[in-house]
């Protein structure tokens, strides 16, 4: 019997997914209790009894001053921005996607222009975004669709130049024109490698977003944790980095459902 051919049943599955989690947080919970014996005022590490204080008090206690969940203004701010970034850039990738990797003119012109585009480092045009759209809600979105839509485009190019070609030649023996070949061969082959790569791109542009947020921002998940940072309120910012987490993962799963919905069949070759 060989390793490589056995696999794990449903059961020891969700034991092996589970066990670096209950790791990590055992590993934390042994580290936060010697940092506290040692002081108790500690707050690099606070105990998850404090973390526990905290989300309830960020997500189910009104604010003070303001009347509002904190925790959930932030949310909702954050998210916003995510999904019309992550809407315009999908647009702006299917879009020139298609158009790079169908069209031998259209590659020769703009396929060496996203490239050089994909290697600018976004973060080193926030403050020139920053002065030409101000500090508003443009400024962020507007970095976050420079910042995955030239990946997304580079991707869905490769996708539709790597399609057989005997079927660009079929659809043309049969009276195609290049819009109906777009529309019928090459767009339903493209779609799911789009959302495949939208889930690819989550990563980058939660990095994106909370680096905007952290400089220019009133509401948002990255500014109320760079806001709590100068009191080194650890008890908040680490609730917030798991929900964060959470919302990407619950993002990524859903696209991938999405995916397996819509478009069954690109699913069979991982079965």
């Amino acid at each position: 019997m060989r390793w490589i051919n056995t696999k794990p049943g449903p059961a020891m599955r969700l034991m092996l997914m589970l066990a670096p989690f209950v790791l990590l947080v055992i590993a934390y919970s042994m580290g936060s209790a010697a940092r506290l014996a040692d002081n108790p005022s500690d707050k690099l590490l606070p105990a998850l009894a404090s973390l526990t204080d905290a989300i309830n008090r960020m997500a189910f206690t009104p604010d003070v001053r303001t009347g509002e969940y904190l925790m959930w203004v932030d949310t909702t701010a954050s998210l916003s921005r995510l999904l019309w970034a992550l809407g315009i850039s999908t647009a702006i990738a299917l879009l020139f996607g298609m158009t790079v990797g169908m069209f031998p003119y259209v590659r020769a012109l703009l396929a060496p222009f996203i490239a050089t585009i994909s290697m600018v480092p976004p973060l080193a045009l926030l403050p020139i975004l920053f002065i030409v759209l101000g500090l508003g809600e443009a400024a962020k979105i507007t970095l976050i669709v420079i910042g995955v839509a030239p990946a997304m485009i580079r991707d869905l190019a490769l996708k539709v130049i790597e399609l057989p070609r005997e079927q660009i030649i079929k659809a043309e023996t049969l009276g195609g024109s290049s819009w109906q070949i777009a529309l019928r061969v090459v767009l339903p082959q493209t779609l799911p490698r789009l959302l495949t790569c939208l889930r690819l791109q989550l990563g980058p542009a939660w990095l994106f977003l909370i680096a905007a947020e952290a400089i220019s921002a009133d509401s948002g998940l990255g500014y109320r944790i760079f806001l709590v940072r100068r009191y080194l309120s650890m008890d908040v910012i680490f609730p917030y980095v798991a929900w964060i987490t959470l919302l990407a993962i619950i993002m990524n799963f859903a696209l991938d459902r999405l995916r397996i919905a819509i478009f069954p069949w690109s699913n069979l070759e991982r079965q």
